[in-house]
């Protein structure tokens, strides 16, 4: 009797998970003097909902730091002894070529500072680097409160605004320059984005104006007696964002004006030669329509009548020629 093939049972193979690495903490956290100082790009629900249970903010500003489109402001609670505000920063997003208002959500506490801004802030991530990594600068700042600490953080935010109102400045200089180079064409895209940025830089510091003065009174009480004046600096410093804002936009405004007067210009040039052409012309072919007629006149199919055809056109075109130089139309 032929033997059956044997069965082959195989035991499945165990496959071997995965293991996926736990992701890092995104809240940065660092303290010293008994300050703490934390620091969270783009915080999501979950994380918020943390650290307002650790520090005891209200519901309603944990709302605002989620909301993707807050006005500059500030709310004081006395009771419950911290400050929050939102603050807004111009940033230069490459992906669009426009400048874009970051917003900075913080909370200040008497023994501690969150800053929350919706995207990545260089000068803030920078400063807070430069606390964990330089022990003389961390005692410095934090020594002093969390008003100082703060101040030092708004201080460098500004401190970043000034470079891109220096490239503002240096585009109306290259648009002023290109002007008269014969390509008044191609200035009223430059000069169109230039006015969108001078635009869009506006709208983020003039909300921001009042807020700054409103902070200024409202942060005192974080600060020592001897450091009061210090966020009068930064009041000034957005006092000067805005002036310059506001020289931009007269420049911009006045070379747009130039712009289009030279544009109407050299329009007028090319239609005033055509209107010469056109007049030239026209006593040419009226003459040429005259004896080009089918009829005998004086000369007809002679050498010298069109000779003297060509003379007389000849002479009208130089005498039009003359007038029109005599009355500097040419």
């Amino acid at each position: 009797m032929p033997s059956l093939p044997r069965i082959k049972r195989t035991r499945p193979r165990t496959q071997a998970r995965e293991v996926t690495p736990r992701p890092e903490p995104r809240v940065a956290e660092q303290s010293a003097h008994g300050l703490t100082w934390i620091h969270l790009d783009s915080p999501g629900g979950e994380e918020a909902t943390e650290l307002a249970e650790r520090f005891g903010w209200h519901p309603l500003d944990i709302e605002d730091v989620l909301s993707k489109r807050q006005r500059p402001k500030i709310d004081e609670y006395v009771d419950e002894g911290y400050l929050f505000a939102v603050l807004h920063f111009p940033v230069y997003d490459k992906a669009v070529q426009r400048l874009n208002a970051a917003e900075l959500d913080f909370f200040v506490g008497h023994d501690y500072l969150v800053t929350l801004p919706n995207v990545e802030l260089l000068p803030v991530t920078r400063l807070f680097r430069r606390c964990e990594e330089d022990e003389a600068l961390r005692d410095q700042l934090f020594s002093k409160g969390s008003g100082y600490l703060l101040y030092h953080v708004l201080d460098d935010l500004f401190d970043y605004c000034f470079p891109i109102l220096d490239k503002i400045g240096h585009k109306l200089d290259s648009i002023e320059d290109a002007m008269f180079e014969e390509r008044a064409e191609d200035v009223v895209r430059d000069i169109s984005n230039c006015k969108q940025e001078i635009i869009s830089y506006r709208k983020i510091i003039k909300p921001e104006r009042s807020t700054l003065r409103v902070l200024e009174r409202q942060v005192e009480r974080f600060l020592p007696e001897e450091l009061e004046l210090y966020f009068d600096d930064i009041v000034d410093a957005a006092e000067r964002i805005w002036d310059l804002l506001d020289n931009f936009k007269e420049v911009i405004e006045g070379l747009e004006s130039t712009n289009e007067s030279v544009i109407s210009h050299r329009q007028n040039d090319i239609l005033r030669v055509l209107t010469v052409f056109s007049v030239v012309l026209l006593p040419l072919t009226l003459i040429t329509g005259i004896f080009g007629m089918n009829v005998h006149f004086p000369g007809f199919q002679s050498s010298e009548a069109w000779w003297a055809i060509v003379g007389v056109m000849v002479g009208v075109l130089a005498g039009l020629l003359g007038f029109f130089r005599l009355k500097r139309w040419l």
